[in-house]
This record gives structure tokens, C-alpha cells and sequence, in this order.
């Protein structure tokens, strides 16, 4: 039997923009739960969010990396244009292309989660020589980022059992 979520539990775990979500995973064979704990630990939401390398949005894409999306046919330049990488439509289209591209490359949940805070040359880089994630991830940032995904992207589970786009 399902139990559903309390209210305070929805206000921290929220979810914002389900059909471009939705759309969006689909079209790139992505789970929508992680779609969601990606977003809230990239940027708790804030579509506004700007780090301090330059990542902008909801899901904390690069401006080079979302190029490098469109250079492979990963996305529709003309559809999703990079000058409006702080759109939700458009953002959460370039986060969702890069989670299903690191499916394409890697194996686990964890080495994409890893690889979308690290880089996916870091992380086949630890993985090189039988290494494994989280034990050989060498950055601090990266172990910490990959603990709150994977603490948020159970919480989203538990939070919306019928799942995030159902509502």
C-alpha cells in the first residue's frame, strides 16, 4: 500500500516544471526522479541559480557543455537555443541530453551522478584500472554531490511513490 507523503515533506522535495520534465527524460531515456534530485541539489530550484564557474539553471548546465550537446545531435540547437540556457525548457532539455549521454558511457547510477558533477573523463579516469564509485572518486566535492543525489533522489521516491510527474 502506498503511503503518501506529508505536506512538509513536499515543500522540501518539490516539484516544478513536470510536463518539460517529463518531455524531456523521455526523449533521453532518463528517470524523472533523478531528473528532480539533480535540480534540487544543483540549485534547490532557483532558476536563476549562477555558480561560480559559470553554470546556469535548474540543472546547473555549462555553456560548453551544452554546446558540445548540440555539436553531437544531442539536441536541437534551433529548438532549445544556448542563449536561453537559463529558461527551465530549455535547461532542463540540456541537464536531461548530458544525464542520458553518461548513461550511454557509463554503467551505474552512481558514475552518472558522479560524472555530472565531475566530468565523465574524471570519472572513467578513477574508473580505469578496475577502480569503482564512490571509493575512488577523488574529489571531495564529487563524493559529497553523489551522497546528495542519491539521499534526494530516495527522498523523491518516497515523497511521490506514483512518481514526480504524476503530481
Amino acid at each position: 500500500m502506498l503511503t503518501p507523503a506529508s505536506p512538509a515533506n513536499r515543500l522540501l522535495y518539490p516539484v516544478h516544471h513536470r510536463q518539460e520534465i517529463l518531455e524531456s527524460a523521455r526523449r533521453h531515456d532518463v528517470d524523472t526522479d533523478l531528473v528532480c534530485a539533480v535540480i534540487k541539489c544543483e540549485s534547490d530550484w532557483d532558476e536563476n541559480a549562477v555558480s561560480h564557474v559559470g553554470a546556469v539553471g535548474l540543472m546547473q548546465v555549462m555553456q560548453e557543455t551544452a554546446q558540445d550537446l548540440v555539436s553531437m545531435g544531442a539536441v536541437d540547437g534551433e529548438a532549445y537555443p544556448l542563449t536561453d540556457l537559463s529558461d527551465p525548457r530549455v535547461n532542463i532539455e540540456y541537464g536531461c541530453a548530458y544525464l542520458g549521454y553518461l548513461q550511454k558511457n557509463l554503467f551505474r547510477r552512481e558514475e552518472v551522478i558522479a560524472a555530472y558533477n565531475a566530468g565523465l573523463g574524471a570519472v572513467q579516469g578513477w574508473l580505469s584500472d578496475g577502480g569503482s564509485i564512490p571509493e575512488d572518486i577523488e574529489y571531495e566535492e564529487t563524493r559529497t554531490y553523489l551522497t546528495r543525489v542519491l539521499n534526494a533522489l530516495d527522498e523523491y521516491r518516497r515523497n511521490y511513490p506514483l512518481g514526480v510527474t504524476a503530481g
